[in-house]
């Protein structure tokens, strides 16, 4: 069992099974909803999240056509979206309270990175989602 919440305490939600993947997300929407030159996400089925307490304190901003951002509305904490349905739910690992037992696999979106960051670790790249995954 993995926890997570946010900065204020008022949200907590847990995850029940293994992470899929573990990516650090470049694209530019990322960039200005955490503040960060890049942003890690854990991939988990959407069936493996459950919200302990503050499922009511959370609010969705529609980022683009497919792209839904939940964050607290009492701190303002990047949040998983509750129900959400079906295939996989990205998780901000910043709000992740346990070590989640692994570590960023890839980097994805980089071909929208910003022009100051350089990349320097020997992980995958991908102009998008990886293989496998949809977006």
């Amino acid at each position: 069992m993995i926890k997570g919440s946010c900065l204020c305490g008022k949200v907590k939600f847990e995850i029940s099974g293994e992470i899929s993947l573990m990516a650090n997300c470049h694209c530019s929407m990322c960039r200005k909803n955490h503040g960060a030159p890049y942003v890690t996400y854990a991939g988990v089925d959407a069936s493996q999240l459950s919200w302990v307490q503050g499922e009511d304190l959370i609010a969705d901003y529609q980022s683009s056509e497919k792209v839904h951002r939940g964050f607290c509305r009492e701190c303002g904490s990047n949040l998983p979206l509750p129900g959400e349905s079906g295939g996989q739910i990205f998780i901000p690992a910043g709000s992740l309270d346990d070590d989640p037992g692994v570590k960023p696999q890839v980097h994805i979106f980089v071909a929208s990175k910003a022009p100051w960051v350089e990349i320097n670790d020997d992980l995958p790249q991908f102009d998008a989602f990886p293989p496998g995954f949809d977006d």
